[in-house]
């Protein structure tokens, strides 16, 4: 199985907004896709799309704490972060 490495985070969060859907770091643990956010007829076309990108990425849970961090610091992630 292919493991998807730290330098490919930011190309992988560019490859998912690409496709239409919303990545998004929730809190400091998760981070969610968010593909049930488009319109029924994109959302089943952006699946095969979604797929590809995990197969070509490759295995990423034990990079789930980078991509959340690299999510925030690119303002990506909910609550968003306060503006001072």
């Amino acid at each position: 199985m292919k493991l998807m490495e730290e330098s490919d985070i930011p190309a992988f969060v560019q490859a998912v907004v690409a496709t239409g859907c919303n990545i998004t770091a929730v809190g400091d643990n998760h981070y969610l896709l968010g593909d049930a956010d488009l319109p029924e007829p994109q959302r089943e076309d952006v699946q095969p799309l979604l797929k590809k990108i995990s197969e070509d990425f490759g295995h990423r849970d034990h990079l789930r704490a980078k991509i959340v961090s690299y999510l925030h610091s690119i303002g990506r992630s909910y609550p968003p972060p306060q503006k001072h």
